[in-house]
């Protein structure tokens, strides 16, 4: 891994940032993991506790991250310039900060300098989320959590 630009996401846009930086730009709260659905014609948003199956809860990781999007037909490819479509992003997301010009926040690890700080700030959905595959499909409706911001 190549040393990142100290403070990149203060002076580039996403559509500038590199593949090291678009990645180092996650927090890692796998908030995004979450399943979630939405109201066909109201557009409201329900979000539940299940994490993908893919989503290893401890650590927040996707356990086959290169393959996720062939894995998982929900799966959605963060692009820099669908960004601000994307409502469901969470408010504290760094994409979306970035793609609003404000500041990543103190907890972020780019800010913070620990990988850990997004999970000590209680950001990240660990402890908090179960796994798609402890959840039969017909409950998963049923599922709807209010800890999302």
């Amino acid at each position: 891994m190549s040393k990142l630009e100290e403070r990149f996401w203060e002076t580039k846009s996403l559509q500038e940032m590199n593949d090291e930086e678009w990645e180092a730009l996650c927090d890692g709260c796998a908030q995004c993991c979450l399943i979630k659905f939405e109201h066909p014609v109201s557009k409201e948003l329900a979000v539940t506790p299940v994490a993908c199956e893919l989503l290893d809860l401890e650590t927040c990781t996707c356990t086959n991250y290169p393959n996720r999007h062939t894995l998982i037909e929900d799966c959605i490819e963060l692009e820099a310039d669908g960004i601000l479509d994307l409502h469901w992003l969470p408010k504290t997301c760094g994409y979306r900060l970035v793609a609003e010009g404000k500041p990543l926040l103190h907890w972020h690890p780019l800010v913070s300098g620990d990988p850990g700080s997004v999970h000590k700030a209680g950001a990240s959905i660990k402890d908090k989320a179960i796994s798609e595959r402890d959840v039969h499909p017909d409950d998963l409706e049923r599922q709807f959590v209010r800890w999302v911001e």
